[in-house]
């Protein structure tokens, strides 16, 4: 069989597949691999949702075809969360979905507003997902550098000023993956400005929101008043609740959004397994205290990472938000780029990570470390780096040694 299919051909090379395939390899041959690559949530699903999930899945009847919106008591658990998280107030008839995790609603939302030749602006480095739903979509993207020491609203008028056709739509995900970036209300406020001014759509992935330190809880963007006008935002139980696994999340905010994202889902599924979906509201309007441990555990992980890192010599900016730290290449591996070094990591050190190629080229300085290993490992990791850079000169000798002989 030799035909090609168009959107296959679109989507580019997948990065982490490289080292994803070396962590197989090494696993396989015995070596013990610290692995801080994907950010697949380690703690257990809190017993209280757990336990309504036996509950509800021993009824027969919820067995039966689910709802593609979500059940209506699902929606009423998030319309009551935004209004105590953030006081914002949703109606959960026409402005909330529940989406079978944040990454398929916005796979499915991209399918909905958006036609080959529109464009859409993303920025980069980015969470895939952010970029490739409207690549599989057949829209064009136009990249907006964001990172330390990036004026990022200039950066958009710029590329909003240069754009042909004028963007549809916005992208924005604060608290940040991979870069673990966040930014207040004041920022929200003139993004919402520019971009009604413009006519552009606002997408937001607030994915992580929960997942924070240092006693600063990031923003909705719904919290600006004119935002419901052109915006909708992303939500997941997937982190707050470490419920990956369990595939729920929602879109919130512009109605005649919400609306397009319910029609196309209408025809692609029938919703989450509604027991799934009843544990769901169970987590949103049940005790908060897991979230809160959810949270600390993050944050002790955090601070043990920058603390054993930096005494083995590399020094990680301490990420004020999400399961992530986001770490320039030291200085004497720069020239590498992230996949060589996260593939050299892997074999001299036995600790992977994940490229910051694969979120954009704008994330090749920088590969993402995710705090999904304990403590204990997370020091562990820090003395086979501190063994690794102190033979830096000899191993990277060695390797351009074999790529001269090659």
């Amino acid at each position: 069989m030799d035909q090609t299919f168009h959107r296959i051909k679109r989507l580019p090379p997948y990065v982490f597949a490289e080292v994803n395939a070396m962590k197989a390899e090494a696993r396989a041959a015995g070596e013990d691999v610290i692995d801080f690559g994907m950010g697949n949530p380690d703690s257990a699903t809190p017993q209280h949702v757990v336990d309504k999930l036996v509950e509800t899945v021993a009824n027969p009847r919820t067995h039966r075809y689910s709802a593609s919106r979500g059940i209506p008591g699902l929606r009423l658990a998030n319309a009551a969360y935004y209004e105590r998280r953030f006081g914002v107030k949703i109606d959960p008839e026409t402005e909330t979905i529940v989406t079978l995790g944040s990454k398929e609603g916005f796979a499915n939302l991209a399918q909905a507003i958006s036609a080959p030749g529109d464009v859409i602006v993303v920025p980069n480095p980015s969470y895939p997902i952010h970029a490739y739903g409207f690549i599989i979509a057949g829209a064009a993207l136009r990249h907006v550098p964001v990172g330390p020491n990036v004026n990022f609203i200039a950066e958009l008028e710029r590329a909003v000023r240069y754009s042909v056709p004028p963007p549809l739509a916005l992208v924005l995900n604060f608290p940040a993956n991979p870069t673990a970036m966040v930014v207040d209300l004041d920022f929200y406020d003139r993004v919402v400005s520019f971009c009604k001014k413009h006519g552009i759509i606002i997408i937001s992935d607030i994915a992580y929101s929960e997942i924070y330190f240092d006693g600063n809880p990031p923003p909705s963007i719904l919290q600006i008043p004119d935002a419901r006008e052109i915006a909708v935002e992303f939500t997941s139980l997937s982190k707050t609740y470490s419920m990956p696994g369990w595939r729920i999340g929602f879109a919130t905010g512009n109605a005649k959004i919400i609306s397009a994202l319910a029609r196309i889902k209408s025809y692609l599924d029938y919703g989450a397994f509604t027991p799934v979906q009843v544990a769901a509201t169970a987590a949103l309007n049940g005790p908060q205290d897991c979230v809160d441990e959810v949270r600390n555990i993050y944050e002790r992980r955090r601070d043990v990472l920058v603390e054993a890192f930096g005494q083995a010599g590399w020094d990680l900016p301490a990420p004020p938000a999400t399961m992530f730290a986001w770490a320039p290449i030291p200085t004497q591996f720069a020239n590498l780029g992230s996949l060589r070094f996260s593939k050299l990591l892997l074999s001299e050190a036995q600790v992977a990570v994940s490229p910051g190629l694969g979120f954009g080229e704008y994330g090749d300085g920088f590969v993402r470390i995710a705090l999904v290993e304990n403590r204990q490992r997370i020091r562990q990791a820090a003395r086979n780096l501190k063994q690794f850079f102190s033979n830096a000169d000899a191993i990277l000798e060695n390797k351009a040694h074999c790529v001269a002989e090659t």
